[in-house]
């Protein structure tokens, strides 16, 4: 795949697929590969990660940078070749929406694991995650405006859900950067960790069945009582499914 790379569980080739204590752990890493370039997605690279999330089979997906950063975004260049033309442009756009939708409504939980700028673009693919984990030394901004533009990949959809809109409003209108305290305590990271990975571990420790379950229900956008008439039905099929797990619990 061209700018991505895929280790799917099990893969000896794989770079920390497996548990600490040396069992294979069922998740796909997969790796934005363009390190020389800060791992910006050109068209090639957003249709690469599109096919590497929708052809997941495990019930927990990891994504990363490779390099010092996360992902820088859209490739300025291939924006560049866009040559200002707005149809050309909003179909850009609508890809990088379809990929950041197949990440948000994948069945497997996709952990995004920051290390280093997530910046526009990159920022908008982590905001699709279901969970996002940053080092310390992970940082985060929209900086877009500070030349034109602004995140056109779902962010601002998604930016205001998940800090809230004045914390959303005041990080898009400015494009400053914060770091990794700063993005925990507006609730766009949901930890930070040395190791990221090690949180993409402890989901998969649990039953992929339910995984699923709750990520369909905690991602259902249909009004309350649908979503609660779902919630119930959905508990009754896992009390069904793991009712020998309950009772081993009980014991």
């Amino acid at each position: 795949m061209i700018d991505v790379t895929v280790a799917a569980a099990g893969d000896a080739a794989s770079d920390g697929d497996a548990t600490r204590d040396g069992t294979a752990s069922p998740i796909r890493t997969i790796t934005l590969d363009r390190p020389d370039a800060r791992n910006a997605l050109t068209v090639d690279g957003l249709e690469a990660l599109e096919t590497a999330v929708d052809d997941a089979e495990e019930p927990v997906i990891y994504l990363r940078g490779a390099g010092p950063a996360f992902c820088a975004g859209a490739d300025l260049e291939a924006v560049g070749d866009l040559d200002g033309d707005p149809d050309r442009a909003a179909a850009f756009a609508r890809l990088g929406q379809r990929v950041a939708r197949t990440i948000a409504d994948s069945p497997s939980i996709v952990v995004a694991g920051i290390d280093g700028p997530a910046r526009g673009g990159g920022l908008e693919l982590a905001l699709a995650c279901d969970v996002r984990v940053g080092t310390p030394d992970s940082s985060y901004g929209e900086p877009g405006v500070s030349f034109g533009l602004f995140g056109a990949w779902g962010g601002t959809v998604r930016l205001p859900r998940i800090v809230g809109e004045g914390a959303a409003l005041e990080l898009g209108l400015t494009g400053r950067t914060i770091d990794a305290d700063e993005a925990l305590r507006v609730g766009l990271l949901s930890r930070i960790e040395d190791e990221p990975r090690t949180v993409a571990e402890e989901i998969a420790g649990n039953a992929d069945d339910a995984l699923r379950v709750l990520k369909r229900r905690l991602r259902d956008d249909n009004e309350r009582a649908t979503q609660e008439r779902r919630e119930a039905e959905a508990f009754g099929r896992l009390v069904n499914a793991h009712a020998e797990d309950v009772e081993s619990v009980l014991e």
